[in-house]
């Protein structure tokens, strides 16, 4: 765990798969014309030449749009017999296709919002949006609370900032949350920021203690390590899920998300 005066140290990002899956469409909808064409780009057995994708980027062709073409229509655009046909077909496919959800497991992420600039020891997201972010600190733990709010409000900054490029739309009444985790390793603090509050998602701090007694198999202490890190664990897995299950949802969707778990509370 980092502590203020931590050199900073550039690592690897960690990607792993789940079984929660998403309509390609669904993404693809969301291209402006600039990401539509780094989309088609990236799908080398299509084919296309940089005149091919010149026409679309001239005739302004969305993703919404794109799903909707036919062989026909890219003809009018002015394409060749061969890319028409290959993006049509292609335009059909990409409307039945799923993909996984990836989370994303970023070590060291810088945090650059509107107002202030930090590093987060680590930070999981999936499809770019920001799902939660951690803050290890063995001492000064409430400037380590002090320095994830910061990092939290930049973080749904950053994923405002995602949505309105991808959508080409304007929120009216804004809302996203992000859960966060600060811990001295001992004890472990887990927060829901929202776009009008903050709260806690349990009253006391989860502990872990170890001590040199629990590497005595079947003694007391290490059942008590083993339940305590399963309870962490467990806590971790149910906040990831539920953020996960609403990435890429409309903001009046995740309020009303939230408004339904603070009701149960």
């Amino acid at each position: 765990m980092s502590e203020t005066s931590t050199p900073y140290t550039p690592a690897s990002t960690i990607t792993f798969g789940n079984n929660e899956m998403v309509s390609l469409a669904d993404e693809i909808k969301k291209y402006k014309t600039a990401e539509l064409i780094e989309f088609l780009r990236k799908e080398e057995d299509l084919g296309l030449d940089d005149d091919d994708l010149e026409i679309i980027r001239n005739e302004k062709v969305t993703g919404r749009a794109f799903l909707n073409m036919t062989e026909q229509k890219f003809r009018d655009c002015g394409l060749k017999i061969r890319p028409a046909v290959t993006l049509a077909k292609f335009a059909k496919e990409c409307k039945k296709k799923k993909k996984h959800k990836e989370l994303t497991l970023a070590p060291q992420l810088e945090i650059v919002g509107e107002e202030s600039t930090g590093r987060v020891d680590y930070a999981i997201k999936a499809l770019e949006e920001l799902l939660c972010i951690t803050e290890g600190k063995l001492h000064q733990v409430v400037m380590g609370f002090a320095q994830n709010l910061i990092q939290c409000e930049s973080a749904l900054q950053i994923n405002k900032k995602n949505r309105k490029r991808k959508s080409g739309e304007a929120f009216g009444e804004d809302f996203d949350y992000i859960y966060r985790i600060v811990t001295t390793a001992l004890e472990w603090y887990f927060i829901l920021f929202t776009s009008d509050g903050i709260s806690s998602t349990s009253k006391d701090p989860l502990n872990i203690r170890f001590t040199e007694s629990a590497l005595k198999e079947g003694s007391e202490e290490e059942k008590d390590l083993c339940k305590n890190v399963k309870q962490g664990m467990e806590v971790v897995v149910g906040l990831l899920k539920d953020r996960l299950e609403c990435v890429g949802e409309k903001p009046d969707r995740k309020k009303a998300r939230i408004k339904e778990y603070r009701s149960k509370k």
